[in-house]
Formats: structure tokens, sequence, C-alpha cells
């Protein structure tokens, strides 16, 4: 491991064992002893994304933690996590959640009754009405350790899970991935997963979850076929971002998809 490497997984924890504390980038980068701008340069190398977005990111992850496991308002929340504007905290959460902080609060039933509804499927096929007109992204999942459930996969604008993806689907099991017509562009391909019998409070915050990501950027061109993009799921990692969309959200994403499918077929 390179000593830029180890300093990038130092300042990460830092992070972690700070995010109710004000973090400057300042502060970040005088702790590994770098200038701000190489600091971010490095940090950006790393994790694809800049130091101030990824504490952005943590924050969001511990206000989800706190809408769940405690009584505060989501106003007090929001002051928690270091934001005094409690319309931008609600904007920005339900941008990068895919709903608002109450309504995230209440999704606990939800959620156990769209995986019971994904476990009942027997038909997993991506539920596309119309032909193609562009590029398919096809690839396969494995994984490091003995998985049974549903793997959530996705294209996203950034090197991290958040809002709804640009493409999407779920596969019942490991193995073969499609996602179809999908426009010219640069994404980064990332998956999750839910287990049949999963909590709701390990759906709803997936710390543990195995998960994968492809590592470089996904370009997409015209008229040019992507060789299969073969991926790997494996338990979160230190340098991991956080899965902020909620997962529920996608599951239910999936089903209505897959009843306007079946609705089409009658």
């Amino acid at each position: 491991m390179t000593t830029t490497t180890t300093e990038i997984d130092e300042i990460i924890a830092y992070i972690h064992q700070h995010i109710y504390d004000s973090l400057p980038l300042a502060r970040l980068a005088s702790h590994v002893a770098y200038s701000p701008y190489h600091f971010t340069r490095l940090f950006k190398e790393r994790m694809g994304i800049s130091p101030m977005y990824y504490v952005s990111s943590i924050r969001l992850q511990k206000a989800k933690d706190l809408l769940l496991q405690t009584n505060l308002s989501v106003r007090d929340i929001s002051l928690e996590i270091g934001q005094q504007s409690l319309g931008t905290f609600t904007t920005r959460f339900t941008e990068r959640v895919g709903m608002t902080p109450a309504q995230f609060r209440n999704t606990a039933q939800d959620a156990s009754r769209h995986l019971q509804s994904l476990e009942q499927l027997s038909d997993w096929a991506t539920p596309f009405l119309s032909q193609s007109r562009h590029s398919a992204v096809r690839g396969t999942v494995s994984s490091e350790y003995p998985f049974s459930g549903v793997v959530l996969i996705g294209l996203f604008p950034k090197p991290i899970p958040e809002g709804f993806p640009l493409y999407g689907t779920l596969i019942g099991s490991l193995g073969e991935f499609e996602l179809t017509d999908v426009e010219p562009g640069i994404y980064y391909l990332m998956a999750t997963t839910i287990s049949w019998g999963t909590g709701v409070l390990d759906m709803l915050l997936p710390h543990s979850t195995l998960r994968t990501r492809y590592r470089e950027a996904v370009v997409v061109r015209p008229d040019e076929e992507l060789p299969p993009l073969n991926v790997t799921l494996y338990p979160p990692a230190l340098d991991d971002p956080p899965i902020l969309i909620s997962l529920p959200v996608l599951m239910n994403h999936f089903l209505t998809r897959v009843q306007k499918k079946e609705q089409y077929r009658v």
C-alpha cells in the first residue's frame, strides 16, 4: 500500500470519527500535512468525488441513521449534521435518497412488503416495452461469499450510489445482467444486494450489505459495443462510498415497471 493510499484511508477514518464536528477543507488537508489543493486532487483521484462532497455524503448517511434510530425531529437532525437550513437539508436529502426525510422515517412497512413481492416474482426479465435505440451495458455479477437475494444494479452520473440511477435494474440471483437503451455518456456502475429475509433496519440502512462497483468509468459511445462488465460482490470496504439512495424506493420502482409490463401483455 502506498503512502498516499494510507493517508487517504487515514483521512476517511478521521472524517467518520469527527463527522459531527466542523470539517473545513483546510482542517482535513492539514491532518495529513498537504495543501488543500494537493489534498483535494489526491482525494478525488482515489474516491472519484471531492473531500467536501464525501463529507456531505457521510453526513446524509448519519441523518438516515438518526431518522430511524432516534426520536429527534427532522429540524434537530439537520442541525446535528451541521445543516443550518431545514429547507436545504430536506432538498439535498430528497435528491440523494429519493424521498423526503419524513417519508424515509415512515417506510419500514413498505420495505418489507416490497422485498416479499420481489421474492415471489417468477419473471425477472428487465421490463422494457420499447425497442432499444442505443447501446446496452451487459455483464455478470458474482460473489466472494454465499448469497441468495436480490441484486440492485445501476449506472450513476457520479461514483457514488445516490439519487435514482440513470439506468438500473434488479436481478433475482447472481449471474448475467443487462441495462438496455443506454445513451452515449460517462457512467459509474455500482450494485448492492438485499438478502432474502433481511430485516427492515438493515434494508433501510445498508451499512454491511454486499456490494460492488466497477472501478473505471463506463464510457458508452455511439454505435460501439461495450465488452461485458464483470463485477464481484464483496463486504463494504473503507473507501466504498455510502449507499444513499433508498433501496426500497428502487425495489418499488422495479416492481411498478414489472406491473406495467404485465398490463401491457394483457
